[in-house]
């Protein structure tokens, strides 16, 4: 759990009164600490007389929805979280951002009951060993505290927490808890999950029902929860004695949720069911996809892949937002100079364009966002796809079926027949899926397709080694991209931080390295990025057009660092220049780009 932000220095003010917070006392303090101007408090106080049940609401709730003017700073309002951290800081209290992925959910919602955290408005968020953090929103009422003491026998430290935070997760842990215990009480009457221990037991489907409205209840709040938590991935991992639950979160898995055995493996069986996969079949892998909406209400894709480990079947699930899928060329993270070269090439009637890069590169979104810019309403856009990763209705998609043999050079030669102007091709794994790219191409199509290198000129040596003739490369490959995500310095926290000469020889080696970048900054951690220093993700690239010069060096033969070096002397900006760029620009750090980077020749 991430240590509270210290609270400010308390107000000169009158004290609030020990007990709940009212309107009336509040609106007072505030115009005391000059945060309030005396007009828009007494607005505040008319405006609450005509609210029904007023002990009900939240007093700095009301307040945030009348959007007053803030009287420190002109032009800005009163918000929640800014009538918060003022709360802390009058009641000589941390005030806490609540992250939920850092909370122990099963083991703080031990501790008090539902009802007890909903009357007093308080939400167990940390337990240590000689005592319990608990966040409030109600400061000053403590009469509580002494008995919760005496009962779990440890010091109560209390933090102050946005009042719309604490209810929404006291009812999204506790419920949640809930609905574990229910479907763990369930689960204790059949048999266990099996697992490489119970082989015997490996046909049967003895586990709670993938209906059970506690399965469904908990597979609901997973799917959301990680979609606000701006997740790109789902772990669902089956152990001995508890399974556990992570989040991939701009390239960092993070531990989320534990649960009992049975309960993870009736929550797989419900992920199976929507994603119509074999409910029955537990011993080999599968694919599927659920298609669910977000918070917001809009549609959201999500790939499914199961796997048999020893305690069970592990499960993940990729989420494809919209909003990430289909970005505008500078949102990648394309300086000028590298967009309109990828616009040109990828605006040329007939050849190749690959994307290169390892998984979870970008590759998928570079290529949606290219295709979904080029779909125009005179142009017939074909993919062929395994799986599809997220329907775009403006393309035409296939999707590979290799129990039917349809691969992708199969797929090809059907879109061949199907009148198309582009076409994109999931991955070039195979010699076959190659020849019928180069034949797409040389019949005067544009083909948009992805292949699994360390950098562009490497390419050219995948494609040599799958057996493609060099003269036929040579001819229809007009670039290569390849690129490479990094994670971003939190804009809200990062301070201006050159990197060390090491390290900056490190990711630019050399006898002649450029200087240290004095404009670099570094990461220090706050409420917004959970305290990694981190947030978000941006693109770095490698982008290599095949001009006449490297077409010329394509050979049987050819050795790929001296066609480096010519790609090089052609402008290519390489990877590690790409990477330098972005930390002189202040927008990363030479560790983000050298954990991604391949390792220097």
């Amino acid at each position: 759990m991430n240590e509270p932000l210290a609270s400010r220095s308390a107000p000169t003010a009158a004290r609030l009164p020990p007990g709940r917070l009212a309107i009336e006392p509040v609106v007072a303090a505030l115009v005391a600490d000059g945060l309030l101007a005396p007009k828009e408090a007494e607005h505040a106080r008319a405006s609450a007389r005509h609210v029904r049940g007023l002990d009900a609401v939240h007093p700095l709730v009301l307040l945030a929805n009348l959007k007053l003017p803030s009287a420190q700073r002109p032009g800005s309002e009163l918000g929640l979280e800014a009538l918060t951290e003022w709360l802390a800081a009058a009641s000589g209290r941390p005030y806490l951002r609540i992250d939920p992925t850092k909370i122990r959910v099963g083991e703080v919602t031990d501790l008090v009951s539902h009802a007890y955290a909903r009357r007093h408005r308080i939400l167990p968020v940390e337990v240590l060993a000689d005592r319990v953090r608990v966040a409030t929103s109600e400061p000053l009422a403590v009469d509580w505290v002494a008995d919760v003491q005496r009962l779990l026998r440890r010091e109560i430290e209390l933090v102050v927490a946005n009042p719309l935070d604490l209810h929404r997760y006291t009812m999204e842990f506790f419920g949640v808890t809930r609905s574990v215990r229910g479907a763990h009480a369930d689960g204790d009457k059949a048999t266990a999950a099996p697992s490489f221990e119970q082989l015997v037991e490996l046909g049967r489907a003895g586990d709670v029902n993938a209906d059970d409205h506690h399965i469904v209840n908990i597979v609901d709040w997973l799917l959301q929860y990680a979609y606000e938590q701006r997740a790109s991935d789902i772990h669902l991992e089956p152990r001995r004695d508890v399974g556990r639950v992570r989040f991939r979160i701009d390239g960092v898995l993070h531990k989320v949720f534990e649960m009992p055995p049975a309960v993870m493996t009736a929550v797989v069986s419900r992920i199976k069911v929507l994603g119509r996969m074999d409910l029955a079949e537990r011993r080999r892998p599968q694919d599927g996809r659920i298609k669910t909406r977000s918070p917001g209400g809009r549609e959201v894709e999500m790939r499914l892949s199961t796997m048999p480990t020893a305690f069970g079947e592990k499960c993940v699930m990729r989420i494809f937002d919209p909003d990430t899928a289909f970005k505008s060329i500078e949102q990648l993270g394309f300086d000028a100079g590298e967009a309109a070269t990828w616009q040109e090439l990828t605006g040329r009637p007939h050849g190749i364009v690959l994307v290169t890069g390892p998984t979870g590169s970008g590759k998928t979104t570079t290529l949606y966002s290219t295709l979904k810019r080029l779909a125009t309403s005179d142009v017939n856009v074909c993919t062929v796809e395994d799986p599809i990763e997220m329907i775009a209705p403006e393309l035409n998609q296939m999707q590979v079926h290799h129990a039917i043999d349809l691969g992708f050079a199969q797929g090809v030669r059907t879109l061949l027949r199907q009148d198309p102007d582009i076409i994109m091709i999931g991955e070039i794994r195979d010699l076959d899926t190659a020849q019928m790219a180069v034949q797409a191409s040389l019949t005067g199509h544009l083909v948009l397709s992805t292949l699994h290198t360390n950098d562009a000129p490497s390419a050219i040596t995948r494609l040599l080694d799958l057996g493609l003739p060099h003269y036929l490369i040579a001819s229809t490959l007009n670039g290569v991209l390849a690129q490479r995500l990094v994670r971003t310095l939190c804009p809200h926290c990062k301070v201006p931080r050159p990197p060390s000469p090491e390290a900056w020889h490190a990711l630019l080696p050399g006898p002649h390295p450029p200087p240290v970048p004095a404009s670099a900054n570094g990461p220090v951690g706050c409420l917004e990025c959970r305290n990694t220093g981190y947030l978000g993700r941006v693109g770095l690239y490698e982008l290599m057009p095949v001009s006449a010069l490297l077409r010329a060096r394509i050979r049987p033969d050819m050795e790929l660092a001296g066609f480096a070096r010519a790609a090089v002397g052609e402008g290519l900006r390489t990877l590690r220049m790409a990477g330098a760029e972005k930390v002189a620009q202040g927008v990363t750090t030479v560790e983000e780009v050298l954990a991604v980077l391949p390792p220097a020749e």
